[in-house]
């Protein structure tokens, strides 16, 4: 009876074998009592080969069509703060990323990197945006302005920076930029906000020393002195 069992399982598995992954040149290494140091260049030496031959014979799928579908252009050339600044830029890469790393103005800090504290605001087009949630490529035709670029050409500070300076706004200053950056954003399409419009504004900044209402007195105080100026 056991013998006849045996023999049902082995015309079973010559009908449906058993699938094997594992054939080849790591397997003869495993069967040969390979050394662990041996086995791991033979597993290196393996993948090598295998992508090494994708590259070179195009056996990616969708062949060269698909690398040309998903490719981008690396060297962009960006306007930030009235400046064209050529840069080479990936595909994935934030524009926070960019103008830390790339071209050199860490006045945009990087704080939760997840769209939620508010250090890298940036002004686009002269909207306050989120630098770490905006990817560089989708930015690349539009106008970025960062905190370098308020002050005039002479050193002369903005009025916003003027004010937070006044009012002893900044205490650690880490969130400064940000807030500078949504309080001037606010102030080009409302230059004569209340209290809690300046509030709203800068809803989207989290400061960690809890200084907010001095810089609400800011935006009030730089709002206030682009009055006196027009007058």
């Amino acid at each position: 009876m056991a013998d006849k069992r045996k023999t049902d399982q082995e015309a079973q598995g010559a009908q449906y074998p058993e699938p094997r992954f594992d054939g080849g040149g790591v397997a003869d290494l495993a069967r040969a009592k390979a050394s662990r140091r041996q086995f791991i260049k033979g597993v290196i030496a393996s993948g090598a080969v295998v992508t090494g031959s994708a590259y070179l014979f195009g056996c990616s799928p969708g062949g060269e069509s698909a690398r040309s579908a998903g490719g981008v252009e690396r060297m962009l050339t960006l306007n930030v703060n009235g400046q064209s600044r050529p840069v080479d830029v990936l595909p994935n890469e934030t524009l926070a990323m960019t103008l830390r790393y790339k071209l050199g103005l860490t006045g945009t800090k990087l704080g939760c990197d997840r769209g939620e504290c508010g250090a890298c605001t940036v002004l686009i087009d002269d909207v306050p945006t989120y630098a770490c949630s905006t990817l560089t490529h989708a930015v690349r035709s539009r106008a970025i302005t960062t905190v370098e670029g308020l002050a005039n050409a002479d050193g002369t500070l903005h009025p916003v920076q003027q004010a937070m300076i006044d009012e002893l706004g900044p205490q650690c200053g880490f969130c400064t930029p940000g807030q500078i950056m949504s309080a001037v954003g606010l102030l080009k399409v409302n230059p004569n906000p209340t209290q809690d419009e300046v509030r709203v504004a800068l809803s989207g900044n989290l400061c960690r020393c809890g200084a907010y209402d001095h810089y609400l007195n800011a935006v009030m105080r730089a709002a206030e002195n682009g009055r006196v100026s027009q007058a």
